[in-house]
């Protein structure tokens, strides 16, 4: 049964599991980060609710992580048939799994910092953008892994 259905739809199979891969696995990444970053600005803004626009902005960095596998998510998706075969859908499958797991970690990680902005918004507001240049940096990680992604998924 298994077998016969992977013979008709490997690729349709492999390339949903990518779908997966890509979508779920960011969004979750960057549900973490956006959460943790939220916490500590609230934190922040109930004291000084003026501080809400520049804590903001470091809350919403970790969001890209799944901006990232939402587009590789839908351009897989958009690729797809049950006409698609196996060794193009293990293709769409990889490139789903390199943003997955790059921005699962890279938007938690990015949380951290953007935490530690808050933290500097929070003490001194003119150092600010510190904060936020620490936070962007990790940002570059999740980028290469949505080049790598797209190349990837366009190479298949």
């Amino acid at each position: 049964m298994l077998n016969g259905l992977m013979g008709e739809y490997g690729g349709l199979i492999l390339g949903s599991i990518g779908i997966f891969f890509a979508v779920a696995l960011s969004g979750a990444g960057s549900a973490k980060g956006v959460g943790m970053a939220g916490e500590a600005a609230a934190g922040v803004v109930i004291d000084e609710p003026e501080k809400f626009g520049k804590s903001l902005v470091l809350q919403l960095l970790p969001g890209t992580q799944g901006l990232y596998g939402f587009v590789i998510g839908l351009l897989i998706l958009f690729r797809l048939s049950t006409e698609t075969p196996v060794n193009t859908g293990f293709m769409y499958m990889a490139s789903g799994a390199v943003i997955g797991l790059a921005g699962l970690v890279s938007a938690v990680a990015q949380g951290k910092v953007s935490v530690a902005g808050i933290n500097i918004l929070a003490k001194n507001e003119e150092q600010q953008a510190k904060g936020i240049i620490f936070a962007v940096m990790v940002e570059l990680y999740a980028i290469l892994a949505f080049a790598i992604s797209f190349f990837i998924l366009f190479r298949a």
